[in-house]
């Protein structure tokens, strides 16, 4: 048996806007050293049960022995199939993230989407993962700054999925732990509406309580609008004792009533204040750089004449210099 464990408190919400929640996560951190959280993507109810099928087909996968990133294309297969058989779960897919605990200590993660997994360490909160979507490949080649892609109409874009296709590229890498360490898995629900800034400063407030960690961070998401759904888990390492703990099974989909605000709720959204939503939808890499190049050419026509003035005002100027300058040497061949 494994010195190790680990310790972990997972939630999802529907958030304030959708009508049902494509999210779902599993924690089988006691029994397999195993969390992951998955976002769904589909019509009717696809989503839902593209999310459940991949966490449900990973968690047997990892039970039967297979190493992490085998299970994770096992996954892909299960959803794939699921999809190919019922022509309503046609087209859907999943993201998946996920965070395994080796016999050494280290954690495996294993990731395909725009989910991520974080690492809070001496203060500091670093995205483990990387974004497979459009905004994060404009981001990664410079074409894009980080203020634009936090506004951008196609963030909801992703490059990679499970169900899609019958090959997946799953990013696979390991991290040594160190003595407190915090891992974050969410979904994009959390990071679209909540800062790094204000993740951290949650962390640092409700540090010792990974319960209540979690909740907090969803209540954030949902004060911020909470435009999709939230998943979260947050995990750290142990040493292994005799916990008793349970473990949460897949959780997918608990489409409940609102709860009541609190009364420092005030901010959240009204029904009122909901906004339409932009289905999450596959794109290939290929189609990235022709997006980009859509994209410029369609700026707003106050933006090519704001670009269009400055190189005319620069060439006047320069043009006056020219003038100014002749106009000295003149002068001075006439003295």
């Amino acid at each position: 048996m494994s010195p190790y464990k680990l310790v972990a408190a997972g939630v999802t919400d529907v958030g304030r806007v959708r009508d049902g929640n494509e999210d779902a996560f599993i924690d089988q951190s006691n029994r397999l050293g195993l969390v992951a959280v998955a976002d769904g993507m589909g019509g009717h109810r696809a989503g839902e049960v593209a999310s459940a099928t991949a966490l449900e087909s990973l968690r047997a996968a990892v039970a039967s022995g297979q190493p992490l990133r085998d299970a994770i294309e096992g996954a892909n297969d299960a959803v794939l199939e699921k999809s190919v058989s019922d022509q309503e779960l046609h087209g859907m897919g999943t993201t998946l993230t996920a965070g395994m605990l080796g016999s050494d200590g280290y954690l495996v993660v294993g990731h395909v989407g725009d989910s991520r997994a974080y690492l809070v360490r001496d203060g500091k909160l670093e995205q483990l993962t990387e974004d497979h979507s459009l905004v994060g490949e404009l981001l990664r080649t410079g074409k894009l700054s980080a203020e634009e892609a936090e506004t951008h109409p196609q963030r909801s874009m992703i490059t990679r999925a499970l169900g899609t296709d019958p090959n997946v590229d799953v990013d696979i890498f390991s991290v040594d732990p160190r003595d407190g360490d915090l891992f974050l898995l969410c979904s994009d629900g959390l990071t679209s509406m909540v800062d790094d800034r204000e993740i951290l400063r949650l962390v640092g407030e409700k540090r010792a309580d990974l319960d209540g960690l979690v909740k907090a961070l969803i209540k954030a998401a949902n004060k911020g609008g909470g435009e999709d759904n939230i998943t979260v888990i947050a995990f750290e390492i142990g040493e292994t004792n005799d916990s008793t703990l349970e473990d949460t099974a897949v959780v997918p989909v608990p489409n409940e009533p609102e709860p009541e605000p609190d009364d420092d709720d005030e901010d959240t959204l009204t029904e009122a204040d909901r906004v339409p939503t932009v289905d999450t939808a596959v794109v290939s890499v290929d189609e990235i750089a022709a997006a980009y190049e859509r994209e410029q050419a369609q700026a707003p026509a106050p933006r090519r004449r704001r670009r269009f003035l400055t190189r005319l005002l620069s060439f006047v100027i320069v043009i006056a210099l020219l003038f100014g300058v002749a106009y000295l040497i003149l002068w001075g061949l006439a003295s």
